[in-house]
Parts: structure tokens; sequence; C-alpha cells
């Protein structure tokens, strides 16, 4: 695996990171790994609406960023004690890739002496509490994941600025952030500094070096992740909202706008991982069509749903749209 450096040791915005993957992504066929600091901001999903999961009072009186980003997954808080990891590799496997990505995470973690496990769908945990979380998400031939590794980190500000739901809090059972995660600096003397050489050196068997025009190009990409369109998403109109939680997907809020009995309009928002094109194997097909379970699963045609969204099968699906005391 190759690590890509950067010309200089310059802290920059969230968005040129998120830009940098790509932009590597494109470019180079190798297996890719890269770290990077921000200063405090906050990190949303793609299909998360920012009211429900960010405190935006809170991050705006406390100078702290917020943009959203191009995976799915739910929302992280970072600053300069937390590293973000950066991999990316060949295939569209988003399990696979999220299993052997988060397993060698675990692994070298272990080479530490510190009992790291890979949980759930996408987190690296030590005694039961989260140290990363991660991301995935995917362009042609190319899977991405992004995430969190907690060193060390203001947990005043990350339960301040983040506002999960209540839904998902339970589910974990815990009531607070602050009680579901745990920071390296508690199992290590090593700094910072000398944990992100560990990584580099376990992790990695070469370099990528990246000059002054790659970076030019990659702050002129990263423009769109600025604009309020982005930031903020879009609010539709509903005639119809349910929540739901499937256990190893995700949680989703499914806000429909009826007209008469047929679906003028829909929205599939949450924290579950997009390897799809939603809005053209599910939202554009279900547009016009009438809204009763046999008419979406015939709307539906031939989608192989997990190749639309991360583990969801055709039935969860379905329910999603229309849940079952709707008939």
């Amino acid at each position: 695996m190759k690590y890509v450096s950067l010309p200089d040791n310059d802290v920059r915005p969230l968005p040129f990171y998120l830009t940098m993957e790509e932009y590597v992504a494109r470019r180079f066929s190798d297996e890719i790994f890269f770290m990077w600091q921000v200063n405090p901001t906050v990190i949303f999903g793609r299909n998360q609406l920012i009211d429900n999961e960010v405190n935006l009072s809170y991050c705006r009186d406390h100078g702290i960023e917020f943009y959203r980003r191009k995976s799915g997954g739910g929302c992280v808080y970072a600053d300069m004690d937390n590293i973000m990891f950066s991999y990316i590799v060949s295939g569209d496997d988003v399990v696979t890739t999220f299993s052997d990505y988060t397993g060698r995470v675990a692994e070298m973690l272990r080479g530490l002496g510190i009992d790291a496990r890979s949980s759930g769908r996408n987190d690296v945990t030590i005694g039961g509490r989260k140290v990363s979380g991660n991301a995935f998400y995917h362009i042609p031939g190319r899977s991405i994941v992004h995430g969190t590794m907690l060193y060390d980190t203001d947990i005043a500000h990350m339960s301040a600025a983040i506002s999960p739901s209540g839904a998902k809090l339970r589910s974990k059972g815990v009531d607070s952030v602050k009680s579901h995660i745990t920071v390296l600096r508690e199992y290590t003397d090593m700094s910072i500094d000398e944990f992100k050489q560990y990584v580099r050196a376990t992790l990695c068997d070469g370099e990528i070096a990246l000059g002054a025009d790659d970076v030019e190009r990659i702050e002129e990409m990263s423009r769109q992740y600025y604009t309020d369109r982005w930031i903020y998403g879009k609010n539709p109109r509903y005639s119809r909202r349910h929540a739901v939680r499937l256990e190893g997907v995700g949680e989703f809020l499914v806000e429909i706008e009826l007209k008469g009995d047929c679906i003028l309009d829909l929205n599939i928002a949450g924290d579950y991982f997009p390897v799809g094109d939603i809005d053209l194997k599910i939202i554009e097909p279900l547009r016009g069509v009438r809204y009763s379970r046999d008419a979406v699963d015939e709307a539906l045609g031939d989608i192989n749903p997990p190749e639309v969204i991360a583990s969801i099968d055709r039935d969860q699906l379905i329910n999603l749209i229309i849940p079952d005391n709707n008939g």
C-alpha cells in the first residue's frame, strides 16, 4: 500500500482532503492510504438532514466548521487531536472493503498491545467503545473508505456539536456521545506524531508524492463542498414521514410527497451506505407510482437492492417506502 504525501505540512479545510481522495483515486491504480488532521469540524453523511444531526448554533458560536461528505454513514466530529484516515482500493464491494480495512486497522492497533476489534458494519472498538468510525463511497472501479482515529479529542465539543437521534443512541445502549467512544491516549504512551509514524510504517511500503500543481488542482476541484446547496441539501415537502432503523443497514428517515394516491416525490435520508445511484434506481422509478406495496414492488422492477443501498434486501426496501401498516 502506497502512502500519499503532500509537499507541505499545512492544515487545510476538510473539503480539500475529501477532494484529494477522489483526485488520487482517479489518477493512480495503487492501493492508497494517507492521514490528515483538521481544525474543529463536524462532518455529516451525504444523505443526512443537517438539522437532525448538527447543532448548528453551537458550531457557529464556537467556530466549528461543518461540511457534508459524499459518503454515507453518520455524523462525526474531528479536530487536531483526532487523525483522519483515507484508504482507497480497486473494487466496488462495500462489505468486503469495510471488513478488510477495519480488520487491518484493528490488527495495526493490536501491534501496540491494544485489544482492538473490528465491530459492527464500520467501526473499530476497544473494550466495546468506538475509537474509529468509517464511511464508504465509490467511483467507477475504485472504493474509498475514510474515517476517524480518536487519539484524543475535545469531548465537550464532540458531545455538543453532534445531535444524534435518540433512536440511534438507544440502539447502542448509551445516552450520550461521550459514553460511546474512547481515545487512544488512554492506551498508549506514544505522542500523536509517533503514532502517525507507526501507522505509516505498519500499513505502507511506498510513497506517492504530490506536488504544488496537484495541490492547486485539488483546491479548485474542492469548491463544490462549500456551496449552501451541497451543505444544507434539499428540504422537500412531504405528506408522509416515518423513521426506520434496520440493524446492520442503517437509520432511515423516509419523506414522501403524495398527490392523490400517487408518489409525487420521495427522499430517503439517513446514515446508510449508498453504493449505487439512489435517484436513478429508486427515486425516479417511483415518481408517479401508486402508493401501494404491489405498485412499488412492480415499479422497482429487477433492481438488486444491495447494489444500491449496502446490505438491504428487497422486502426491507419496500417496507421503507410503505410500512406494513400502510398496505
